[in-house]
């Protein structure tokens, strides 16, 4: 079955699609001839998955800047809010202080309300600036003796912004507090190294940037840093132990890996590596920029923390006046074919912030490495259309 080759999709925020060629080639292939339990059995099958699964850990590894001596703290799960919940529950304690931010997705949000709800533990949302970014400095103010964790998104899903973890990072590491970002929107459009960054762990997911399926994600955990076990099951080895083993990656790992995951994770690394990082994200800003541009010579259109794109991901969210934002966003895909990602956003703390709660969120843009130039013509006609259509709707109203 083929996607609809007409369809404009500009919800990449929440999905990369489609993805690169080479990703669905190499997982059908790897899966017909090698979709076996890896580690689990000594046959050669199994050991060609074990293997890819290993080489898969060290090459991630590199590609965060993470500790190459210890690939195996490179840990698969279902996706970035399994991993933050991994982070999260094994690193907080009853009495601990944790500091995050209002940019959070409810991947951080929801762990860190259960845990001051129900574990005893006190937390900190820092806000963030007019133009979206969160001042390092308001985080060293928060720090307390008790303070256990400091969580940031390094890129939010909502306004787009790119948060100064490396700043973050070195005010962390001066006060011995444990630093974790949220590379969701960040992992293969923005460069990350751990060590630089000074970031003790991070969460990612792979069916973002990284061009990988649903389904997979994972932490990477630096060699220093100790998290408790939160959980237990299957491993493989060691089956006659009674407890989880402490030992990594298992210590982080439960149960069947998704190997159809890991294949097209090894093939969208293939892809960053052809294509570039920086390059993938300086096409996706020049379409980002071309698309602002165009949408703010409309009347009616407003825009939230995008008065510039320094330092921005290819994802904006604007309204339009009088129009509610689902209904925009039902304009846009029924009337002209160009889906986009309505409401909330999973991250309702930006938007009590900036004050859209009441109106039901925003209309979200998030451009990725597959749109053209074209489609962007295409969507700002249709933001004008609608625009249009709704001033006259208010003029009808009121005469």
């Amino acid at each position: 079955m083929e996607h609809p080759k007409d369809l404009i999709y500009f919800d990449n925020a929440a999905t990369s699609w489609p993805k690169p060629e080479h990703v669905y080639s190499f997982m059908m292939e790897f899966y017909r001839a090698t979709g076996v339990n890896p580690g689990r059995s000594g046959f050669d099958l199994a050991i060609e998955a074990g293997s890819l699964l290993d080489r898969l850990r060290l090459r991630l590894t590199r590609f965060f800047g993470g500790d190459e001596d210890t690939p195996e703290r490179l840990c698969f799960g279902y996706n970035a809010t399994d991993a933050l919940n991994l982070i999260i529950g094994g690193l907080l304690e009853r009495g601990d202080h944790v500091i995050t931010t209002n940019l959070e997705h409810n991947s951080v949000i929801r762990p860190i309300n259960h845990l001051v709800r129900d574990g005893g533990v006190e937390a900190t949302f820092i806000p963030f600036d007019g133009a979206g970014f969160v001042d390092p400095d308001d985080i060293a103010k928060a720090i307390r003796p008790t303070t256990k964790l400091v969580v940031v998104n390094h890129g939010s899903n909502v306004i787009g912004t790119i948060q100064p973890v490396k700043e973050i990072g070195r005010i962390c590491r001066e006060r011995g507090v444990t630093f974790v970002i949220d590379t969701t929107q960040t992992a293969g459009i923005v460069p990350i190294d751990m060590k630089e960054m000074n970031v003790d762990a991070l969460a990612f997911t792979g069916h973002k940037a990284l061009m990988g399926t649903t389904g997979i994600g994972g932490l990477c955990v630096r060699k220093h840093l100790h998290l408790r076990q939160t959980r237990a099951g299957g491993t493989g080895v060691e089956s006659i132990y009674p407890y989880h083993l402490e030992e990594y990656p298992w210590r982080m790992e439960f149960g069947t890996p998704n190997m159809l995951g890991v294949a097209s994770l090894w093939a969208g690394q293939d892809w960053l590596d052809e294509q570039g990082v920086e390059n993938i994200h300086a096409r996706e800003m020049a379409l980002a920029k071309k698309l602002v541009e165009g949408l703010r010579r409309i009347e009616g259109v407003r825009f939230y923390c995008c008065d510039s794109l320094e330092n921005h991901l290819s994802t904006f969210m604007i309204n339009i006046d009088g129009l509610d934002a689902g209904d925009v966003g039902v304009l846009l895909d029924v009337d002209h074919n160009i889906a986009t990602r309505t409401g909330l956003h999973c991250a309702p703390l930006v938007h009590t912030q900036l004050g859209t709660v009441d109106i039901h969120g925003g209309v979200r843009f998030s451009i990725g490495a597959f749109n053209t130039a074209e489609q962007v013509d295409v969507a700002i006609d249709a933001v004008e259309a609608i625009s249009r259509w709704g001033a006259e709707r208010r003029r009808r109203g009121a005469a």
